[in-house]
C-alpha cells in the first residue's frame, strides 16, 4: 500500500509553493499553527506542509480577487 505523490499541475509552481509554505510555516503566525495542529493530527509532517502550500495559494487567490493587502 504505497503513499500518493503530488505531480500533477506545473513543476515550477509547485516547487515556488513548497517553498512558500516553508517560509510561511516559519514566519507567520497563522500559518505556522496551522501546520502544527494538522501535523499532529495526520501525524505527517508533508502532508501538512502540502495543506499550506493550498492554503497560501487559496489566500493569494483570494488578495489577487478582491485587490487588497494581505492581513
Amino acid at each position: 500500500n504505497r503513499r500518493s505523490q503530488i505531480q500533477g499541475g506545473r513543476s515550477r509552481v509547485r516547487r515556488a509553493l513548497y517553498m512558500a509554505a516553508l517560509t510561511a510555516i516559519r514566519t507567520c503566525e497563522r500559518f505556522k499553527t496551522f501546520y502544527t495542529a494538522l501535523a499532529a493530527r495526520s501525524r505527517s509532517k508533508k502532508l501538512a506542509i502540502i495543506a499550506v502550500a493550498r492554503k497560501l495559494l487559496v489566500v493569494l487567490n483570494a488578495i489577487i480577487r478582491d485587490k487588497t493587502a494581505f492581513a
